[in-house]
């Protein structure tokens, strides 16, 4: 595999011109960042856009601008044999077909390595990154944050893989560190009593949803909420403080009857970038991370790439605007997903918001609802929603438990899709697809037969 970065590396010296494409995740944008990052410290002609999947008309317009070298990042393995009149080189880590080991293509399922947990695509470009100068060790920062943003921490509550060795570069220059801690979103930014109401993974029963509970959950414990007229948070408290809170969470799981592997969940490893203030959203990888989602994904890509730039004035400040946004968006959401219902088929279930969740969070508020206890997590889900242009997209999600028993979504979503001359892909446990309106129950009809034959039952 660093032979192969080695290559990719040898191509990049070797251009003049180089024009970055990459996804609009928060995955996707710090893996824009750290090419486009690298190709300005050496001095090369580059631009950089941001697509929300690669198809046909996508790669006839690249070709017809002739640009000298483009260079993919979190996407382009499931077009790496498409439009060979581009020349091009891919840093991504999605599910890639056999015929797809070229040499200027980087995918860590080419070396017999999972792309969905032991290494993200900002993570791939980032090892291209540093072979072509070890000074750009610091952008592995930016690469944990991909890493925490596509969840690659889930599993094992802590980054594993190739992720592991970022991570130790990170660490030896001085720009992350990891620590054991809480795992619940929002230590850095929300009021103790929010990261709480809005735990998930595990849920806290009693407590999630529900502010007053967690008020006076924390009023029983005996934990001041207030320093004056400022709202106290997770980064606020003493160790004595924290581990009261975690120890009486771990014995309410207990005693609802949540088993050790559940209640093991509430802590883990967080990752912290040193040279970014404490209290903010840029200091925690997962925080970085959803506020990253909150700008591309609304089309204002230049916000995004310009905080992971550094610009900590004008652009964290619309960021942040942005972020108020989207976490509105994902709460109506998420309200809208539970008012149409969650319909049970035999091998799935999902749900169909039309116009009423945006197609570029659709999977995420997918993935929100399978974490909470109103929807089953016993059958993928899949979430629908209108993209415009007579098309539709599809975001599928599982749970760990379901991929060890042999769920391949990237597969399942990929097969269903091309059937109806679509297109999908992804990783094992999250995947999404983009079909024909209108064909939405013949698409439910194939991913059902799949994720049947997937599972042997």
């Amino acid at each position: 595999m660093f032979k192969r970065a080695e290559k990719i590396g040898d191509i990049i010296n070797k251009s003049k011109e180089v024009h970055i494409v990459t996804h609009i995740d928060a995955d996707g944008i710090t893996a824009g960042s750290i090419a486009y990052q690298t190709l300005n410290r050496l001095g090369k002609e580059y631009s950089i856009e941001f697509i929300k999947q690669l198809d046909k008309e996508i790669l006839e317009r690249l070709k017809n601008e002739n640009h000298e070298l483009v260079w993919f990042t979190d996407l382009g393995s499931s077009a790496s044999t498409d439009c060979p009149e581009i020349n091009k080189i891919i840093t991504d880590h999605h599910a890639c077909p056999d015929n797809s080991n070229l040499p200027f293509h980087l995918n860590p399922h080419l070396f017999g390595l999972d792309g969905g947990l032991e290494l993200s695509g900002a993570g791939t470009t980032y090892l291209v990154s540093k072979i072509i100068d070890k000074k750009n060790k610091d952008l592995s920062s930016l690469a944990i944050v991909g890493a925490c943003g596509d969840l690659q921490d889930r599993r094992f509550c802590k980054l594993t893989g190739v992720n592991r060795d970022i991570l130790s570069d990170g660490e030896e220059i001085g720009v992350v560190h990891s620590k054991i801690d809480i795992r619940y979103f929002g230590r850095e930014t929300r009021p103790v009593y929010k990261l709480l109401q809005y735990s998930s993974d595990p849920i806290i029963p009693g407590l999630a949803g529900r502010e007053s509970a967690c008020i006076s959950f924390l009023q029983e414990t005996g934990i001041k909420m207030q320093d004056g007229d400022n709202w106290r948070k997770w980064i606020d408290l003493s160790k004595d403080e924290r581990r009261l809170i975690i120890s009486n969470i771990a014995q309410l799981l207990l005693n609802k009857g949540f088993g050790y592997r559940s209640t093991s969940r509430i802590i883990g490893e967080v990752y912290i970038l040193n040279q970014e203030k404490e209290g903010t959203e840029v200091h925690d990888a997962k925080e970085f991370a959803t506020l990253l989602n909150a700008t591309a994904r609304y089309g204002k890509f230049e916000v995004g790439l310009k905080v992971c730039l550094g610009d900590r004035d004008k652009w964290i400040k619309k960021a942040r605007n942005l972020l108020l946004g989207h976490r509105h968006n994902l709460v109506e959401g998420l309200q809208f997903a539970k008012e149409e219902g969650i319909t049970k088929r035999d091998y799935l279930q999902f749900f169909h918001a039309g116009n009423g969740i945006r197609d570029t969070i659709i999977g995420i508020v997918a993935n929100m609802l399978l974490n909470s206890r109103e929807v089953s997590n016993d059958l993928p889900l899949v979430g629908f929603a209108d993209k415009g242009d007579g098309e539709v997209k599809a975001s599928a999600r599982s749970t760990e438990e379901l991929v060890e028993k042999g769920l391949d979504l990237s597969l399942a979503m990929k097969k269903a899709a091309g059937a109806l001359n679509g297109v999908g892909g992804g990783h094992n446990i999250a995947a999404g697809a983009t079909i024909p309106k209108g064909k939405e129950e013949d698409f439910l009809e194939i991913l059902e037969r799949e994720i049947k034959t997937q599972l042997s039952y």
